[in-house]
């Protein structure tokens, strides 16, 4: 009375593989969709974030806070807005429409500020790497801007309009960068590297507006030999100026210097 099971027949496999075969084919109609739908809404968003940066440009331009409040909501948003607007020359001479979309769309004002103003900053270190190294606060660097001592000088900008100039020059392999120390931010022009005693001392002095060999020993628990050869590196790169009249030499910061002498003058 027990019947054998029946194994499956050419039947079953045949739907089997008609199923396998159109959840395939759904999948890849969803897929479809789904880049259809995208490339719609990016369509959108970038009519909207050309009307806005059009209707704003002359906000963009004069206003520092709008202009910062511009640049971080692009970041939030991942748009970086300050791509190359660099434009290659293609084989028939023609200009590549390729590159940075961003941009095509927001034009050249606002890129062109930004490199505008790189330029200055590079001047400003340049002028002032004598006195500190090369490195310089970001704060100094903009109030020697808005004080107009370089051609195209005097425009009011923020420390996030600095801040991010420097940033535009990195495709041009400048050795420029934004450095922390603390809870300040420098620009360091020179390529050469700080280890992390070089760092750490130079943390100290933005603080303190110098340091001596003795308070290293005893605040950071190193060996004389190990303090002194730090400050004489960075006296030997004009990172620190020594100050031989005290009992000890005191190694002081430029920029905590030229601020105090701004300040008493």
């Amino acid at each position: 009375m027990d019947r054998a099971r029946r194994t499956p027949g050419l039947s079953s496999l045949t739907t089997s593989r008609i199923s396998s075969s159109q959840y395939a084919s759904h999948g890849a109609s969803l897929r479809s969709q789904q880049t259809e739908s995208i490339s719609t809404q990016f369509a959108v968003f970038q009519s909207l974030l050309q009307n806005f940066a059009i209707t704003h440009s002359k906000d963009i331009r004069a206003n520092p806070e709008f202009r910062a409040k511009f640049a971080r909501m692009c970041s939030s948003l991942g748009v970086d807005f300050l791509a190359s607007s660099y434009r290659k020359e293609s084989k028939d001479g023609k200009k590549d429409t390729g590159g940075s979309i961003w941009a095509q769309l927001l034009g050249g004002s606002v890129n062109d500020f930004y490199f505008n103003l790189g330029v200055l900053i590079v001047e400003e270190c340049r002028a002032t790497r004598s006195e500190n190294g090369g490195l310089i606060s970001v704060v100094e660097v903009r109030k020697r801007i808005e004080r107009g001592r370089g051609i195209g000088g005097g425009m009011q900008v923020s420390e996030d309009d600095i801040t991010r100039a420097v940033e535009s020059l990195s495709p041009l392999g400048s050795c420029f960068t934004i450095m922390k120390l603390g809870h300040r931010s420098l620009i360091r022009s020179v390529p050469k590297e700080l280890n992390t005693d070089q760092s750490t001392v130079l943390e100290v002095v933005q603080v303190l507006g110098y340091v001596t060999v003795s308070m290293l020993q005893l605040n950071l628990s190193w060996e004389r030999p190990r303090a002194v050869a730090v400050v004489d590196d960075l006296m030997a790169d004009s990172l620190v100026w020594v100050d031989t009249q005290a009992g000890e030499n005191e190694y002081w910061s430029p920029a905590f210097i030229s601020s105090a002498s701004a300040i008493n003058g």
